[in-house]
């Protein structure tokens, strides 16, 4: 049986993005191609979808299959609920964590100008978009937070590297720290000292990109 169609059925039958090891494991060790011939029948696959309303991306954690995102208004229809909507609170920690990490409670409210909720924390843990990955040897020795692959896979990223600049990604005012330099261009930040659930009227909140 062709390797590439092995894949193909592979990555549409699988629920997570499936790395190269992964895709040689499918095969009896005997059987097994060299990565050189798995990443070759991608290439083929990836050529193939173009044209089509499926498309198969890299991703942090491996390969997978998904709807084009221009189609996703129409693929939103087959499901009930309603979108998932995340504020713009939320949002804003998440980019300076994406940014800015390793980075401590502390140090996003200084950035940000305003209290970081702990729901607002609880909710990007409990979505794997970011974990604690150590702790700041200073007193009280805050945990620091760092994103995670499931937030790269999730926003089609393959590395932190591919993130656009944070300018162009929120339309946000932040209050850069004396040690924290942030991509806004020519934006004139500006400090608020008001806690988010102190805000009036709140911020519309941003509806999710369904993927």
């Amino acid at each position: 049986m062709d390797i590439k169609d092995i894949l193909e059925a592979s990555l549409f039958a699988a629920s997570e993005p499936l790395s190269i090891m992964e895709l040689q494991g499918l095969f009896l060790l005997e059987d097994r191609p060299d990565k050189h011939r798995v990443r070759e029948a991608i290439n083929l696959l990836q050529a193939e979808y173009k044209a089509k309303p499926i498309e198969l991306i890299e991703t942090a954690s491996g390969y997978r299959f998904q709807v084009k995102s221009k189609y996703s208004s129409w693929v939103a229809r087959l499901w009930e609920e309603k979108p998932v909507k995340y504020s713009r609170a939320l949002l804003e920690t998440l980019a300076i964590i994406a940014y800015q990490q390793p980075a401590t409670r502390g140090e996003i409210e200084e950035i940000r100008g305003v209290a970081v909720s702990t729901n607002i924390i609880r909710t990007l843990e409990e979505r794997s978009w970011i974990r604690v990955i150590g702790h700041k040897e200073v007193p009280g020795r805050p945990a620091l937070y760092a994103s995670t692959k499931e937030f790269l896979d999730y926003f089609n990223l393959q590395t932190l590297g591919d993130l656009p600049p944070l300018s162009s990604l929120l339309d946000i005012d932040l209050l850069p720290s004396r040690d924290v330099q942030l991509n806004l261009g020519d934006e004139t930040p500006t400090k608020r000292d008001v806690k988010d659930d102190e805000k009036t009227p709140p911020p519309e909140p941003l509806t999710e990109n369904i993927q």
